[in-house]
């Protein structure tokens, strides 16, 4: 149906077209495009699409990496009515099967980066699927893999074209994969309404504007880099797009082009900065002024590593996920407008002071201004549920009914899943999964919060908490830990062998360390596993809880301290 006066995200389309009629909106490589040519790109695509027979409500898979005809393709798909599916180019061939089945899209558009998948989806058949087409020029472009290119299927878009946009049942725009704790992606349904709102908010909360220069560090497949370039799309500043993240290339895309802002997540954030030390000038610092992080906090250090090398960049961190359309609550880390050395002291306080006084809780800033939030507690404790509700909040989950929150009375509400609570000065403080929680003698124990202690300790550079049956306390508390390098394990404080002693950790100085910040006793480890191998993850870097957890519990009768 034609959409009029509903939010759409093509509404961006009229902004681009004169704000930047001649200045670039895209650069991907050697290719520049201004605002007029990439709305005609646009346009071209979807007149294309129309002629084809895509229908209104059709599903369109996206596969690829990175780069201005992504995200022509998203805005095309969407100005015709269809809904947008971006897969994961990382996915295993299961997991990629899985959610086209779930999804049945009409068309897969892809490059280079998945003609394997295409080749096994063409022995198993998906009869759902009529067009293929290659988002750039294949080589051998006689191939009868792939029935239709870009080239193809443009058609001549006229200036004085109208934008006459049109959107699909429950203004559903794009459906965006996650793969929560069970690994297997569920697609989550986020409407234009919700994309637009989340933009507007990035929009002022972080400052984008129309002179801003655009780093996509993050891949257009996840929700993070669909709603920061949104956001930067209806600001009207420029897209900078490489492949995907690597510190190398995005270090280049700063120094020579003057990016402004970007989107990390930690370990970005950390390969950036190290990389960074490693060269005798760095022109970046002069003109970075935004940098959001999200997936996780900032180490306290990291931070003051970031204020150094991008000394002109607001910092935040915000906090969120794929079905609530990207981000709920925002941190100010740093403001370049405030005194430097000052500020940066009252942000070290502040997050010993969350490590001291609320152990394991982590500050995640204030909502949104349109965001509406609410703690559930099922005891006494301050720390509860958190639920969420609003224009930000995904449809539901593609072909399921929409997801209510477990209490009857809350089923306006979405459970985020996290368990936290709200401070007198609105922040929100996290604690944990609650799908992750271990009952042990009759108490709740976050994984979570016992990992934030341990995390400290100078020797350990991963850890893991699961909970394993037992008979007396239901769960036992169980730590998995990965050692730093250089750092050996004893089963005692004391070893004799090693002449080394501060580079020695045990159990015991674990123990010690629980204590010494003020862990609960019955939240304090009972059995210490050294884990000598990666922890299992899933493809958007998800940890696969469950499966530490199977595999500590088969092993433990065969070694029971060391995997």
């Amino acid at each position: 149906m034609s959409n009029c006066s509903g939010a759409h995200i093509c509404q961006c389309l009229s902004r681009l077209a004169t704000v930047r009629l001649n200045s670039p909106v895209t650069i991907a490589g050697d290719r520049r495009k201004t605002g007029e040519q990439f709305v005609e790109g646009v346009l071209g695509l979807a007149g294309g699409l129309l002629e084809l027979g895509l229908q209104n409500g059709d599903v369109v898979a996206l596969c690829a990496l990175n780069s201005d005809l992504y995200l022509e393709w998203l805005l095309a798909i969407a100005f015709v009515g269809g809904i947008a599916a971006p897969l994961n180019y990382r996915w295993s061939l299961e997991d990629a099967r899985c959610a086209m089945d779930d999804v049945r899209p009409v068309m897969l558009v892809t490059d280079e980066c998945s003609t394997y998948w295409y080749s096994k989806f063409q022995i198993d058949g998906m009869p759902y699927l009529r067009w293929l087409v290659y988002m750039n020029s294949p080589s051998d472009c006689s191939s009868k893999q792939f029935v239709l290119t870009v080239e193809t299927l443009k058609k001549p878009a006229l200036r004085s074209q109208p934008l006459n946009y049109f959107t699909a049942t429950d203004g559903a725009a794009i459906i965006c994969f996650t793969s929560g704790t069970t690994g297997r992606p569920k697609g989550a349904t986020i409407s234009h309404s919700s994309l637009v709102v989340q933009s507007l908010a990035k929009i002022a909360i972080v400052g984008y504007g129309e002179d801003d220069v655009y780093l996509h560090t993050a891949p257009l497949c996840h929700i993070g880099g669909i709603s920061s370039a949104m956001a930067i799309l209806m600001a009207g500043g420029c897209h900078i797009l490489i492949p995907k993240f690597e510190a190398k290339s995005a270090i280049a895309a700063i120094d020579q082009l003057h990016v402004t802002s970007f989107i990390t997540v930690p370990a970005m954030m950390s390969d950036i900065i190290s990389l960074i030390r490693t060269k005798e000038a760095w022109r970046g610092k002069e003109s970075v002024r935004k940098i959001l992080n999200g997936g996780g906090g900032l180490p306290v250090e990291l931070v003051k590593d970031a204020t150094k090398f991008f000394p002109r960049a607001k910092l935040l961190s915000a906090y969120g996920m794929t079905e609530t359309c990207s981000s709920l609550t925002f941190l100010t880390l740093y403001d370049p407008t405030k005194d430097t050395l000052s500020h940066l002291s009252h942000i070290t306080e502040d997050l010993n002071y969350s490590l001291v006084q609320q152990p394991g809780a982590v500050c995640v800033g204030k909502p949104a201004p349109h965001i509406e939030l609410k703690i559930i507690s099922e005891d006494s404790s301050r720390f509860g549920r958190i639920l969420t509700r609003g224009p930000h909040v995904m449809v539901g989950y593609w072909g399921q009914i929409a997801t209510k929150a477990s209490n009857a009375s809350d089923e306006d509400w979405l459970d985020t899943g996290d368990i936290g609570t709200m401070d007198d000065c609105g922040n929100v403080w996290l604690v944990g999964r609650s799908k992750g929680r271990i009952k042990t003698g009759g108490e709740n124990v976050y994984p979570e919060e016992v990992e934030a202690i341990l995390s400290q300790h100078p020797g350990v550079s991963g850890i893991v908490v699961v909970g394993l049956p037992d008979t007396r306390l239901t769960e036992m508390v169980v730590a998995c830990v990965q050692l730093r390098d250089n750092w050996r394990w004893s089963d005692s404080c004391f070893d004799p062998l090693t002449e080394n002693k501060s580079r020695i950790l045990s159990g015991d100085i674990l123990l010690q360390l629980c204590r010494e910040k003020h862990l609960t006793r019955f939240k304090i480890p009972k059995i210490f596993i050294v884990w000598r191998k990666q922890f299992p993850m899933t493809t958007t870097g998800k940890l696969r809880r469950d499966e530490v957890r199977r595999e500590v519990m088969s092993s433990m009768q065969f070694l029971p301290s060391n995997l």
